[in-house]
């Protein structure tokens, strides 16, 4: 039963944190608009940032996953296995 009662608070959790980000946004938004056409803008330095969070847990991910990746990489070019065995004749 205390498993129930952490998923149904895990997804409570969830569904607040959309109020608290929007509230963010807004600010940051009022801060790039109005530094977009300097040439050392805000808006280079908030894209640059975005980019980053956006990368990371993709890189984080295929790191755990390599040897899976590789797998079904080989896999999927019709190599299962990377070295053959000989056949004697």
């Amino acid at each position: 039963m205390k498993k129930y009662g952490l998923i149904l608070l895990v997804i409570a959790l969830l569904c607040l944190l959309p109020g608290i980000g929007e509230a963010q946004c807004s600010m940051c938004k009022a801060a790039v608009q109005s530094s977009m056409d300097q040439e050392n803008s805000v808006a280079r330095g908030i894209n640059k940032g975005i980019l980053y969070l956006m990368a990371v847990p993709y890189l984080l991910l295929a790191f755990i996953f390599r040897k899976q990746i590789a797998s079904l990489w080989r896999a999927l070019r019709g190599k299962s296995s990377p070295d053959p065995e000989p056949t004697e004749e």
